[in-house]
């Protein structure tokens, strides 16, 4: 029987029960929070995800990143998933005395993202029930470098982002931003986090400390803002596609 190769979330809603071993989906699959058992589903029947179940599961999940890629993020990051991780953490000397970053599961553009005086702040948050499990929490660390990368393909670029008014570098609270180089360092954390999280394409989020010449992931995400990037937004879907259609062409030419 033919291989079924789908490029619609229509298509997917149409034909999901009669999907077979080898069949294949070719882009990211619109499901609902509660519908994401589905990705779990579908790899269990054989079927072939592009980009991965894992790439799209990872990008709608701060805190599977957390768990997933922490190798690549600042030490002490940690996933909070209810009250006794809570308790962990505010008897951690990791944070004791320090300002906290926490990052809300599922909320992009940096609005899940919230500044603490202590640790202390964010225990009696969850306890009135003010912050909501599960979360990412982290040390806030001053002077980094908020650097976006965008891989797609052979194509390669970065801008750091910079607001002088508030410790969200994101675009949509106004930072401004410039072209960066990236290093070889910087370079090969991206290629690294890419194979892990098994994503063709990134949108990949660094913090560099210039000082210390550390570097950190922040966050990957398999689609994402283009403002302050050169590339157009026409560009940008073009080279997607042509990911896509190669990836299809592989498939083929291998069938044949």
């Amino acid at each position: 029987m033919d291989r079924i190769i789908l490029r619609d979330n229509k298509s997917f809603r149409d034909k999901y029960s009669a999907l077979k071993r080898e069949d294949v989906i070719v882009g990211l699959l619109n499901l609902k929070p509660a519908e994401e058992f589905l990705f779990l589903d579908l790899r269990e029947r054989g079927i072939r995800l592009f980009p991965s179940a894992l790439s799209q599961k990872l990008s709608r999940s701060k805190c599977l990143q957390a768990l997933i890629l922490k190798k690549w993020m600042m030490p002490a990051t940690m996933v909070v998933r209810d009250r006794h991780d809570m308790v962990k953490a505010i008897s951690s000397p990791q944070f004791i005395g320090k300002k906290i970053i926490t990052k809300q599961d599922r909320m992009n553009c940096g609005l899940g993202i919230n500044l603490w005086e202590g640790i202390e702040a964010v225990y009696n948050q969850t306890i009135f029930g003010m912050l909501s499990y599960p979360f990412v929490i982290q040390p806030f660390m001053q002077g980094a470098i908020d650097v976006r990368v965008i891989v797609l393909g052979d194509y390669i670029e970065a801008y750091w982002r910079k607001n002088a008014h508030t410790f969200r570098n994101n675009i949509f609270f106004g930072s401004n931003s410039g072209r960066y180089e990236l290093n070889d360092r910087e370079m090969s954390i991206c290629q690294e986090v890419m194979e892990r999280g098994r994503y063709p394409y990134a949108h990949i989020d660094l913090m560099v400390f210039q000082d210390s010449e550390e570097v950190f992931l922040s966050e990957i995400n398999l689609r994402g803002g283009l403002k302050g990037a050169q590339i157009s937004h026409k560009e940008y879907e073009e080279r997607i596609r042509e990911i896509e259609d190669r990836f299809i062409d592989t498939l083929l030419s291998c069938k044949g």
